[in-house]
């Protein structure tokens, strides 16, 4: 009976918005991946398109990300400088890529000017591109500033989104490969890292703050208004949402206490929900293209793995509740989104398809299908 009680930490304002907003996330990044790929078909430009990873990068992604947990571990006080810089940049540059769409779709319904007001790298550079590269930058200068969890929350969701849409998987058997991978990976950083280095190294790691070198400028600087800079930044690596969300009106939960998750555990798999959506939009398109007319409407996987992701999560942070731990997400994320995938296409015979993927289109046949 106290275990059900316990449970009822999942209805707190702050677990709800994370759950809701996880799964959304993971949803819009599986769509913009999705349009994005669409976008470099229709221009004929694959080769920017996305970074379709083979089995032998699928190996080295645990093995690699391994190495930048003990490195973050280690030596974290030492690069903390260098890593906000980067992830600043990286921030800006992805947060550019989230809303320019819609800044282009704004512009062609209201028939806007945008003039060219200078070139720059081969490229066309607009007078609306300009505003809102600024209005990205002026973001992060923001979140360097104040620290706040809601920029910090903005920024971590243009990463994932950036990070799906750019980063490709050819088929399900990469993808299994990767996951399985990357689910052993988080048991063990999460339950056995302890034995190996005396501590926990991925809560370590998710758990501490970097230097912000703003205030160490306006420090050095003597520059006023240093009080209102913040020392320590949570970087954009995670969503952050404070258990008081609702301002104190949920007792029992001080300020300082924050529910978390990381971008990997919505980017991985926001990747698989990238390839079934493409997946899907490939034999829709085929049956509209041989003018096929189906009885039923077809079975999307997309459905079936975002809800997985839900079910999964749910129950990642309920188990997280009960005891009393942190738990490695991918344990419950990895089966309950890449199982219905597997049992839906086998179903429906299509698991061979799905599992070697389809063989790529060429530029002309594209070019005609779009026409």
């Amino acid at each position: 009976m106290e275990s059900v009680w316990k449970l009822m930490y999942l209805l707190e304002p702050a677990s709800l918005t994370l759950i809701a907003t996880a799964v959304f996330v993971t949803y819009a990044s599986a769509s913009r991946a999705l349009d994005h790929g669409k976008e470099m078909e229709r221009n004929l430009d694959f080769s920017e398109a996305s970074i379709t990873l083979d089995r032998s990068q699928a190996l080295m992604i645990p093995i690699a990300s391994s190495c930048s947990l003990l490195l973050m571990f280690y030596l974290f006080s030492s690069v903390s400088h260098f890593v906000t810089a980067f992830t600043a940049v990286a921030s800006a540059s992805a947060l550019y890529f989230c809303f320019s769409p819609y800044v282009a779709y704004l512009k062609s319904q209201f028939n806007l000017m945008d003039p060219f007001v200078s070139r720059c790298c081969s490229k066309s550079f607009t007078r609306t591109q300009g505003i809102l590269l600024l209005f990205c930058i002026g973001t992060v200068v923001a979140w360097l500033v104040s620290g706040h969890w809601v920029l910090n929350n903005l920024l971590g969701i243009s990463i994932c989104i950036a990070f799906v849409s750019h980063v490709r998987l050819p088929n399900v058997k990469v993808c299994a490969l990767l996951l399985v991978c990357l689910f052993v990976y988080d048991i063990f950083w999460v339950f056995f890292s302890e034995r190996f280095f005396g501590a926990n190294v991925m809560v370590s790691v998710a758990t501490q703050k970097a230097s912000n070198p703003v205030h160490t400028v306006a420090n050095s600087l003597s520059l006023p208004g240093l009080q209102l800079i913040t020392k320590k930044l949570e970087l954009p690596v995670k969503l952050v949402f404070p258990r008081n969300l609702l301002g104190g009106i949920v007792p029992g939960n001080s300020a300082g206490e924050y529910m978390m998750l990381g971008l990997g555990d919505m980017a991985i798999p926001g990747m698989l929900l990238a390839l079934v959506f493409c997946f899907d939009h490939q034999k829709s398109r085929d049956i509209a293209i041989s003018s096929e007319k189906c009885s039923t409407k077809r079975q999307k996987y997309v459905w079936y793995a975002l809800s997985g992701y839900a079910v999964g999560l749910i129950t990642a942070l309920a188990a997280g509740i009960l005891y009393q731990s942190p738990q490695p997400a991918l344990l419950y994320l990895v089966p309950s989104t890449l199982g219905p995938v597997m049992f839906l296409s086998w179903l429906k015979n299509e698991l061979r398809e799905l599992w070697e993927g389809s063989s790529p289109i060429s530029n002309d046949k594209a070019r005609q299908m779009e026409v």
